[in-house]
């Protein structure tokens, strides 16, 4: 029994370029762009320690989008029990996937920026970009205060959450506006609300595919884990089931799989609400336990490598699928930083910015132009 497992190094430290690698993200616009895109991830502990995992989950778990309890109820539990419990817990899990440079999380996230400010240069776009985190530092107020002082006057935030969900992308615009509404100029704000069926996105998704399967024989089923919410939050409108289940389709049809070869699930449960399901580490026993020796699985919801990929999915489900009678597992990493992704990212990102940028901008300086 043997695991396949082709997960990319921690992504490098951001250094300087006359060393040789890459060169910090701006600090802020140059000066002619007053525009900025705002990436915005969910954010991470500042160390893999029970204090930094303590601020963290308290200030992630007392958001009223992430649980939907009401507070009388939810803050004494969050205070009086999780908090005294979870963040040992959590801490040695994230002690598992740290890097000698940080949080996987953060690093890539800090790339992503990085190497989206590098394409929107080359397509001649005078724009900033910058990142964020919902949750923990680089904290979304922080940048935006940041970017207004720096002259930005417009702002595209883009959550990179593939699909909407309250939970995320909600929190995310909560955020946005709760800072908006203590600014005494506030810039011109658009937002990303989804882009689950965006042909760049799936693009990428199916590439990274294709390079896993250019180095090693394709598993016998192609499992797509997305994270979880609970089943009360499809049921009061959220469309996050939808879009998940649209995004497979659309990428099991890039890949030309039929459909007995994919497998949708949903992982990270958390409380003892029922949530959407298939859950993903029963569902892979389960398919263990059918005789499937050989799978691959890959998590199209996250943006970037993180707790959920790499210590969830890379290690316990992995152990769950070994432990059944699985053979090989292979996980496939999340798009990270990957050419393909950065392209969609900054296609995407032009498509916002239509009616912000200088007449001619789009095209300046575009390759074959």
């Amino acid at each position: 029994m043997w695991m396949r497992f082709r997960a990319e190094p921690a992504p490098p430290p951001l250094h300087d370029a006359d060393a040789g690698g890459l060169a910090p993200a701006p600090a802020g616009p140059s000066d002619h762009a007053a525009v900025a895109v705002l990436l915005v991830n969910l954010g991470t502990p500042a160390a893999p320690t029970t204090a930094a995992l303590r601020r963290y989950l308290a200030e992630f778990l007392s958001d009223p989008r992430v649980v939907e309890i009401p507070r009388a109820l939810w803050l004494p539990i969050l205070h009086g029990v999780i908090l005294r419990v979870r963040p040992a817990k959590s801490a040695a899990k994230y002690r598992s996937v740290w890097s000698p440079d940080g949080s996987p999380l953060a690093l890539w996230t800090a790339q992503q920026a990085l190497a989206l400010q590098r394409q929107l240069s080359a397509r001649g776009q005078p724009v900033s970009v910058r990142h964020a985190m919902r949750y923990g530092e680089p904290a979304i107020a922080h940048v935006l205060d940041e970017l207004r002082a720096a002259g930005c006057t417009r702002v595209l935030v883009l959550p990179l959450y593939p699909q909407y969900a309250g939970a995320t992308t909600g929190s995310v615009a909560d955020a946005v506006h709760h800072w908006a509404l203590r600014a005494r100029r506030v810039p011109e704000l658009r937002s990303v609300a989804d882009y689950h069926d965006d042909p760049g996105y799936i693009d990428a998704l199916a590439a990274s595919l294709h390079r896993q399967w250019r180095e090693h024989a394709a598993g016998e089923r192609l499992v797509l884990s997305f994270h979880g919410i609970p089943e009360r939050s499809v049921n009061l409108g959220d469309p996050y089931r939808d879009q998940c289940l649209r995004t497979a389709r659309l990428l099991r049809e890039r890949l030309g799989l039929p459909e007995e070869r994919v497998l949708v699930t949903f992982q990270s449960r958390f409380g003892k609400a029922r949530w959407i399901g298939p859950y993903t580490e029963p569902a892979v026993r389960a398919l263990a336990s059918q005789g499937v020796r050989d799978i691959d699985i890959i998590c199209p919801g996250f943006a970037s490598d993180c707790l959920e990929t790499l210590e969830e999915i890379a290690q316990e489900v992995r152990q769950a699928f070994m432990s059944a009678g699985g053979r090989r597992f292979s996980y496939i990493p999340c798009l990270n930083a990957n050419a393909e992704w950065i392209d969609a990212l900054a296609a995407l990102a032009e498509r916002h910015l239509q009616g912000w940028l200088p007449p001619g901008a789009v095209d300046r300086q575009r390759p074959g132009r």
